[in-house]
C-alpha cells in the first residue's frame, strides 16, 4: 500500500524577503534560509513582506502582502484586475523594465540551455501603444450560481476558476470593454450554463465571437444573439462540437488584415492561427525581410507557413517563395491569399514536418534562404535537412525561448551555422510571453 504524502503546514505569519531577480514567468525570486522562493508580484530590489503559498523539494512559491520598499521601476497596473486575472503577470513593472527581462530571459536560454550566444543583440520592436493590443483570445465562461450571474474572462492566476472581470485592457475595447455585456446577454439565454468558452478572433475591423455551445440554442437564445450581434457589431458563430462544426448564426465573416508597407492584404477564418498583435506583426514581417536581405535570385522556403503571414511578404521581393505548412485548411488559405495578391512566384505544400519526410517535391529542391515559425514546440525534426537544400541562411521566429536555444545549439554545434543576431519582439505587452527572432548564417 502507498503512502499518501501528507501536505507541508504553511506558515501562516507574512515573512519578509529580499528580491534579487525576476524569474522567466515574471515572479520576484527571493533566498529564504538558503531556498529558491518564488514570490507573485514582487519585483527586484524590493523587500516584501509575503506569504507561503506552496513548498516544494527544490523551491518554494509565495504571493506578496507588503511592499515594504518598492523598486523605481515599480508602476500602477493598468487593469483593475490584475494580481487575480491570470491574462498579465508583468503589469506592475515599467514597460521598458519588462522589455528588458524578456531581452534577458532570451539570452539566458541561449547561454544555459544552449550554449551558444548571438554575436549581436537586435534592439527590440515595442508596441506604439501597449494596452487593447489582443486581437485572439479564449475567454472562459462560467454561470456560477452563489454570485448570481455569468462570468466571462481569462482564467484566474494558479486557478481554473474564470476570474470575475468586468473588462479587460490587454484585448481590443471592441471586446475588452464588452465583458459585462457578454455576461448579461449569457445570463439571459436558456443555455447559460452550457456555454463554456468564447473565442475572438478580430481583422482590422470585424469582430467574430465564437461560442462554444454544448446544448441546442431555442429559437428565443438565436434572436437575442441577434440583437446583441447588431448592438454591439459583432459576427457571432457557433460550436456545438470539434473545430470542425464552427458555422455563422447568419453571414460569414471576411476577416483579413492588411500590410500597407507592402501593398498586401491576407484574408482568413475565425479559427485560423493569426498573430495577436497587428503592430508587432507588421514590425517582424519588416525584420524578417530586413534580416534575410532578399534579392531577386533568392530562392527561400517558409516552413510552417500558416496562410502566408510571411510567404507573401518574402515573395514581394524574392525569386521564389515555397510554403510548407502542416494543417491542409491552412494551405488552402495561403495559396487563395497568393491569387488573390496576384503573386506568381510562391507554392504551397502541406506536409507534417514533425514527422519523417523522404518524397515531398519540395525537399528536393534548392533552397539558399529560409525563414522557420514553428509553434512552441520548435523546429528541430526539420533542422537537419537544411543545409542538404543549400539554405545558407535562415530567420528563425520564435514563440518559446526554451526551444529556439535548443534548435540553435543543433543549428550552431552540429549543422555549421553562425548565430549572427538575435532580439525579442513585445507581442504580449504586460505578459512574461518572450517572441523572439534569430539570425543564422552557414559558416
Amino acid at each position: 500500500m502507498v503512502r499518501k504524502r501528507r501536505k507541508q503546514k504553511l506558515p501562516q505569519e507574512p515573512v519578509e524577503a529580499q528580491i534579487t531577480s525576476l524569474s522567466h514567468d515574471g515572479r520576484g525570486v527571493a533566498r529564504i534560509d538558503g531556498k529558491a522562493t518564488f514570490i507573485h508580484g514582487a519585483l527586484p530590489d524590493e523587500r516584501v513582506l509575503f506569504r507561503y503559498t506552496g513548498k516544494r523539494k527544490n523551491h518554494d512559491e509565495g504571493e506578496v502582502v507588503e511592499v515594504l520598499e518598492p523598486s523605481e521601476q515599480r508602476v500602477t497596473p493598468g487593469c483593475a484586475h490584475f494580481g487575480l486575472c491570470g491574462g498579465c503577470s508583468l503589469q506592475h513593472l515599467q514597460a521598458d523594465a519588462q522589455i528588458r527581462h524578456k531581452q534577458q530571459t532570451l539570452l539566458d536560454a541561449f547561454s544555459h540551455l544552449g550554449k551558444v550566444m548571438p554575436e549581436q543583440v537586435l534592439p527590440p520592436l515595442t508596441n506604439q501603444m501597449p494596452w487593447g493590443y489582443r486581437r485572439k483570445a479564449r475567454l472562459g465562461v462560467k454561470h456560477v450560481l452563489k454570485k448570481g450571474r455569468v462570468l466571462v474572462g481569462f482564467r484566474e492566476r494558479n486557478a481554473s476558476f474564470v476570474a470575475d472581470m468586468d473588462s479587460c485592457e490587454v484585448l481590443h475595447p471592441k471586446i475588452g470593454h464588452a465583458l459585462a455585456d457578454l455576461s448579461t446577454l449569457i445570463g439571459s439565454l436558456s443555455v447559460s450554463a452550457q456555454i463554456p468558452q468564447i473565442e475572438v478572433a478580430m481583422d482590422d475591423q470585424c469582430c467574430v465571437l465564437i461560442f462554444r455551445i454544448l446544448e441546442p440554442l431555442t429559437a428565443a437564445d438565436r434572436e437575442k444573439l441577434r440583437d446583441f450581434a447588431r448592438s454591439h457589431d459583432f459576427i457571432i458563430y457557433l460550436q456545438e462540437g470539434g473545430s470542425d462544426t464552427v458555422t455563422p448564426l447568419d453571414e460569414e465573416a471576411d476577416l483579413r488584415y492588411a500590410l500597407p508597407e507592402l501593398g498586401l492584404e491576407l484574408h482568413f477564418q475565425p479559427t485560423d492561427f493569426t498573430q495577436v498583435n497587428t503592430d508587432i506583426n507588421r514590425q517582424m514581417i519588416g525584420r524578417t525581410l530586413d534580416l534575410l536581405a532578399l534579392e531577386k535570385q533568392d530562392q527561400v522556403l517558409d516552413l510552417f507557413c500558416g496562410i502566408g503571414n510571411f510567404t507573401l511578404p518574402m515573395a514581394t521581393r524574392a525569386g521564389r517563395v515555397t510554403g510548407v505548412e502542416g494543417a491542409e485548411e491552412l494551405v488552402c488559405r495561403a495559396t487563395d491569399n497568393a491569387q488573390r495578391n496576384q503573386l506568381d512566384n510562391v507554392s504551397f505544400y502541406a506536409a507534417n514536418l514533425y514527422e519523417p519526410l523522404e518524397h515531398e517535391p519540395w525537399l528536393q529542391q534548392q533552397f539558399n534562404k529560409a525563414l522557420l515559425d514553428p509553434p512552441r514546440s520548435g523546429a528541430f525534426e526539420m533542422l537537419g535537412h537544411l543545409p542538404r537544400m543549400g539554405v545558407e541562411c535562415i530567420v528563425y521566429v520564435s514563440c518559446y525561448p526554451a526551444t529556439l536555444a535548443r534548435d540553435a545549439a543543433e543549428l550552431v554545434n552540429k549543422l555549421g551555422y553562425r548565430l549572427v543576431s538575435a532580439g525579442v519582439m513585445d507581442m504580449f505587452p504586460h505578459t512574461a510571453h518572450v517572441e523572439s527572432i534569430a539570425l543564422f548564417e552557414k559558416d
